[in-house]
């Protein structure tokens, strides 16, 4: 795509591209007319607008912003891993331009003040629409519950101690129940320390090869039942985050079956890649959930084809090169995947046949917004201009030297994917053009 443009004029047409809208892929090349920030018209074929500039998106396809519904962007506290101003820009390059950010920092976010200096930093980088969640309790000690009402007034979208599981039945119980009221969800960091205890990969076949300690999967199922359960009894909206397991994929499938109010994610890492890459120690492939066995990645990749899990969300953990060259048992969890989520779900998920582009697209955009009430993840008229343009038979090579987001901890360094961004806009303003 070439533009002679030095800045985006407040009005322009997208032509020759293929909307991706609805779950579904136009066959038929079309254009979006962008004028003031908001979409003012889209279809097939040729625009009859006269005098508007146009940018050639020949060969592109043209889809909703994407939304993230987990990131970790690391301020307060962890500025040397990312900071808002970094996340917002490897969010832009990934085409994202809504992120839920989590609240484990430092101090973690557990109060209004917190959330609105949060929104305040993503305006002011002013590349992506920032949506922090609070914590559950303060601190993310498990212990009472945060004030849920003024971090929603301040913004806040829902209520996790991410990072950590909340322990207490109670206290989630109740944590459902008033953030219902609310008209928030509770996203659930399933693990049962009883039972992962300090496990720092899946437990199986490898973990006994290698001679760590292993976390079995029972660890997560146990936790999605009790919470499954706990929102049965309150009938609020739980999110499961990071779904890893084939267990925890039957027990939301049930759940759904039965008109529970459960949503899910999975992430890029969880539908691709099994415990086998653990083989050389590399921490690149340490997380929290593991990678698992080649039955539970096929069990999460059919749950998100199938809609029982219902978006794919990155769990964005960037960590410093040093961290992660530590040894394999002392490294952190997590990994990066703003930007290469595109690229593995084309990869793995719409090269492989398990789902087409525009199921992929509608579970990074649209389904996400809906699920958290957010104003995004819509090609629409009238809607925000938030979209994203990328080229899905592009080919190339996860590096180091090509991350916009301050850490480099990626499970796919050195990989070839398929699919990359080339342009997003926030607002019909321009946040990112690959210049490769």
């Amino acid at each position: 795509m070439e533009w002679s443009w030095q800045r985006i004029p407040s009005e322009f047409l997208v032509t020759g591209v293929k909307l991706c809208r609805r779950g579904k892929l136009g066959k038929r090349k079309g254009f979006l007319h962008v004028r003031k920030g908001r979409i003012e018209g889209l279809g097939v074929g040729i625009p009859k607008v006269e005098g508007v500039p146009a940018l050639d998106g020949e060969g592109l396809i043209c889809a909703p912003g994407f939304v993230d519904l987990h990131a970790h962007f690391r301020e307060p506290g962890h500025e040397e891993k990312e900071t808002i101003a970094s996340g917002c820009k490897a969010a832009a390059k990934g085409g994202y331009t809504s992120v839920v950010t989590m609240p484990n920092t430092d101090p973690a976010i557990d109060n209004s003040g917190m959330i609105r200096y949060l929104i305040d930093r993503g305006r002011e980088a002013g590349l992506c629409r920032i949506h922090p969640t609070g914590s559950v309790s303060p601190g993310l000690k498990g212990q009472g519950m945060t004030e849920f009402g003024d971090m929603v007034n301040a913004g806040a979208v829902g209520f996790t101690d991410d990072g950590m599981p909340v322990e207490n039945g109670g206290l989630m119980s109740n944590a459902l129940k008033y953030a219902d009221v609310l008209g928030v969800p509770i996203i659930t960091h399933a693990e049962d320390k009883s039972i992962v205890g300090k496990g720092c990969m899946h437990g199986g076949y490898w973990s006994a090869r290698l001679g760590l300690v292993g976390m079995a999967r029972a660890g997560e199922d146990v936790a999605v039942f009790r919470d499954v359960e706990l929102a049965r009894s309150s009938g609020a909206h739980l999110h499961v985050a990071h779904v890893s397991t084939k267990g925890a994929v039957e027990i939301i499938r049930r759940a759904k079956a039965e008109g529970l109010r459960i949503t899910a994610e999975a992430t890029p890492h969880h539908i691709s890649l099994d415990h086998s890459r653990c083989r050389d120690y590399s921490p690149l492939f340490k997380m929290n959930p593991p990678l698992r066995e080649a039955d539970d990645v096929n069990a999460v990749a059919e749950g998100l084809a199938d809609g029982t899990i219902d978006c794919l969300a990155t769990d964005h953990a960037p960590h410093t090169d040093t961290e992660k060259e530590y040894q394999f048992d002392q490294a952190p969890f997590g990994v990066t995947g703003l930007e290469t989520a595109l690229g593995v779900g084309i990869t793995y998920l719409v090269n492989t046949g398990i789902m087409d582009m525009g199921k992929l697209i509608q579970c990074m955009s649209e389904t996400p917004a809906r699920i958290f009430n957010l104003p995004a993840g819509r090609l629409e008229e009238g809607a925000e201009a938030d979209f994203v343009l990328f080229d899905p038979e592009r080919q190339w090579v996860v590096a180091k030297d090509d991350f916009q987001s301050l850490s480099h901890n990626s499970s796919f360094l050195g990989e070839t994917l398929t699919g990359r961004v080339t342009a997003t806009f926030l607002g019909g303003r321009l946040t990112w053009r690959d210049q490769d």
